[in-house]
């Protein structure tokens, strides 16, 4: 097992954890910013993991107001 999914997974329990009580916008900033982190971190594209997580946020910023 590599560190890499390990890393990538505590990244995205912490933007989550993070997002819990969020408004979509905040959410949204949140999420794209943990999106394009997890993605420099796994070698991923930076720019799909910003729109990924962006929009993962806003659902999550809707979802929890």
């Amino acid at each position: 097992m590599t560190l890499k999914p390990i890393a990538a997974t505590l990244l995205l329990l912490g933007t989550a954890a993070g997002l819990s009580a969020c408004s979509t916008l905040k959410g949204a900033g949140i999420g794209a910013a943990g999106g394009a982190g997890v993605a420099a971190a796994t070698g991923g594209s930076v720019e799909k993991g910003a729109a990924v997580g962006g929009t993962a946020g806003a659902v999550v910023g809707t979802v929890a107001n």
